[in-house]
């Protein structure tokens, strides 16, 4: 594990370089015919907080009280409210890098931006746009043919049918003959003969049916608990209860309401995850992929690069091997 100072003059932990940047092409050949849903897939919790902007208003979506303390005291509230905000240090580019193959991207329209302008959004905006991103993202993927991404649009804030239209647009044009087309979920093996390396999750269903590119909305088992032992119970209970029938997230994300945040002022979501990271390091380790009904699929987590999850989570496809 190395180290970069970032521009704020902080110091943050990054994986080697181009650590697992091809890692669906170095799996064993027997399982480039496993289904993706039966494969253990790494994925990055709210993709892009790497970039939130602390100058950006809190978004339309939260709490009054929120909004109303960042009217009243933003140079107090923004800044507490952007430490428990970010949820990655690495940034999209990175996040591949590292082996990240689920992104969790949260959209939204700002009403104080320009038309066509869309953002990501979690508790704040973020500086980066969507166009920009999803171009950064078709790049890389340029760079390394055989690796897939499930990207999953999702939270829509702000979005008319019109800008639903233009995004949906944006994704085909950037794309193109990248995109899967939704119907049985495929193999990295027939992906790479068609010489298509996108999955797109996109939750809203008007625009799912009249684009046959999307995929319906990805379940995602979000435990909203503040510390690792309510979480992990919470997931072996969804666990009891079988898993869904395609892709499924299973999220190792801690969750804190705005409570906790005011009574933990100088408190970080970084802090309360980083704390937490061995007893959720060890719950992954013990998964399996598989058709099985208490098997993961993707697993999602926050500040993807400040430990070994992503190689845990890729380390678990070799369990597929023992049967």
């Amino acid at each position: 594990m190395g180290g970069r100072v970032s521009a704020s003059g902080s110091f943050r932990s990054v994986p080697c370089a181009n650590a697992n940047a091809d890692w669906m092409s170095a799996l064993c050949p027997r399982l480039w015919d496993v289904p993706l849903h039966h494969l253990s897939i790494p994925g990055s919790h709210d993709t892009m907080t790497y970039c939130l902007n602390k100058k950006s208003p809190v978004s339309h979506s939260e709490s009054r009280l929120l909004q109303l303390l960042s009217k009243v005291v933003p140079c107090v509230t923004r800044p507490v409210v952007l430490r428990w905000s970010v949820t990655q240090a690495l940034d999209i580019t990175e996040q591949l890098d590292a082996g990240v193959r689920y992104l969790d991207l949260r959209i939204a329209h700002m009403l104080e931006g320009s038309e066509k302008n869309l953002h990501f959004v979690h508790m704040v905006y973020t500086t980066a746009l969507v166009e920009d991103t999803l171009t950064e993202i078709s790049e890389w993927l340029e760079q390394h043919p055989r690796e897939v991404v499930i990207l999953a649009c999702r939270n829509f804030e702000g979005m008319t049918e019109d800008l639903h239209e233009y995004l949906v647009a944006c994704i085909k044009n950037i794309f193109g003959d990248m995109l899967c087309p939704r119907g049985e979920l495929p193999t990295l093996r027939q992906l790479w003969a068609r010489g298509q390396q996108v999955l797109l999750s996109y939750e809203d269903e008007a625009a799912v049916r009249r684009h046959p590119e999307l995929w319906p909305g990805i379940p995602y088992w979000w435990g909203n608990k503040v510390k690792s032992e309510a979480l992990i119970r919470y997931l072996e209970d969804m666990k009891s209860c079988g898993r869904p029938g395609g892709l499924f997230v299973a999220g190792t994300n801690l969750t804190e309401d705005l409570e906790y945040v005011l009574a933990h002022p100088a408190g970080s979501l970084k802090q309360v995850t980083l704390s937490s990271l061995s007893a959720l390091s060890a719950w992954v380790r013990e998964q399996s992929p598989g058709p099985g009904a208490r098997c993961t699929n993707i697993i999602a987590g926050d500040f993807v690069g400040a430990d070994s999850f992503v190689g845990d989570v890729i380390g678990l496809n070799q369990k597929l091997l023992w049967g």
